[in-house]
């Protein structure tokens, strides 16, 4: 409990601290929304132009936009702050986190404020909200319930990836430019039903870059494609629950390659 008022503690100052120039705050709200005009532009044309897409029809197909970015935008808000540490370790700043006495990764998600998700987020649940209003399904509790448990293992599964790529960097600091590219590639290729990209490609996004179980299986599962996926039906419903064990080991390859680090210039 000591620890987790001080992390409330220390994220209010961070946001009061933002709030001192409102001009500014405003301006990265705003940046966080316009970032994700790409995907409401193709929300658009979906709607208006087609009907469907790879055998989903267009409602079905705006619930996986709507999954990853509500997922992103609570990755962003939670912890994102890994997505630039390779700066902070080319900076020498994660020097002056191993001298404190709170976990490095903590000190890394209390930097800053990242106004730029309450962006995101708007977007997102301005995106969910219509996916849901077109919605054929009958949303019950249990449905519910697993599209909530999916936003949140997409939401881990996505920081999963960028702690993996922040542990790469304590050793080789130039992999923050790999996670430019991930961000590039999940915005690219994560608002799609996979099957209607080549099978090379959606399986390379399925088990080496597991992007597929963060909006696109569980929202097969949802409207009744988990059958047609490409994977067993299992492995797709199981989307949630890998997203949370994925993190768990990206967060023990983190402590590990941390205990390993030996400074910028080593």
């Amino acid at each position: 409990m000591h620890a987790v008022r001080i992390v409330w503690r220390v994220t209010r100052l961070n946001f009061r601290a933002q709030l001192e120039y409102r001009s500014e705050f405003l301006l990265m709200v705003a940046i966080g929304a316009i970032w994700q005009v790409s995907v409401i532009v193709f929300a658009t044309v979906l709607l208006t132009r087609f009907t469907g897409m790879g055998g989903w029809d267009s409602s079905e197909v705006l619930l996986i936009p709507a999954t990853r970015m509500l997922a992103h935008g609570l990755m962003v808000l939670f912890l994102g702050r890994m997505f630039g540490i390779g700066r902070d370790i080319q900076e020498g700043r994660i020097d002056v986190y191993l001298t404190r006495p709170m976990p490095v990764h903590r000190q890394v998600q209390l930097a800053y404020f990242p106004t730029n998700a309450i962006g995101d987020l708007t977007v997102a649940a301005g995106l969910m909200a219509g996916a849901l209003s077109r919605s054929h399904l009958d949303w019950t509790a249990v449905r519910i319930s697993y599209l909530i448990a999916a936003i949140i293992g997409g939401m881990l599964l996505e920081a999963a990836l960028f702690t993996a790529l922040a542990s790469a960097s304590l050793r080789f600091p130039a992999a923050e430019y790999w996670a430019r590219w991930l961000e590039e590639l999940l915005g690219t290729f994560g608002s799609y039903p996979l099957n209607v990209l080549p099978k090379a490609v959606g399986g390379f996004l399925t088990y080496a870059l597991p992007l597929a179980f963060v909006a696109y299986f569980p929202a097969a599962v949802l409207t009744g494609h988990g059958h047609d996926t490409g994977v067993p039906y299992w492995l797709a419903a199981a989307s949630p629950l890998l997203g949370v064990l994925v993190y768990l080991a990206s967060r023990l390859l983190w402590r590990r390659s941390l205990a390993h680090y030996a400074g910028v210039n080593a």
